[in-house]
């Protein structure tokens, strides 16, 4: 699983990359954590608001920070 986090590395993108990992290892799934920083590769991936949360390509939130719970069900 590729789980990327979208965003300028403000203290929300941060969070989302913290908590998009602890979910995704409660899981116990593989997966690699991307930080994707440049506004052209954000806009790319559809994201208008950050920070974004993209699994496997697709957009899963974005403008927010899920909770570790909410990222699981986004994970499964």
């Amino acid at each position: 699983m590729k789980i990327e986090v979208l965003g300028s590395g403000c203290a929300k993108c941060k969070l989302l990359a913290e908590r998009a990992e602890e979910a995704a290892k409660e899981l116990g799934v593989d997966f690699t954590l991307v930080k994707v920083t440049e506004y052209p590769d954000i806009v790319a991936r559809g994201v208008m608001s950050t920070p974004g949360l993209v699994v496997d390509g697709v957009v899963k939130s974005q403008g927010h920070v899920p909770t570790v719970a909410a990222i699981r069900d986004l994970l499964r």
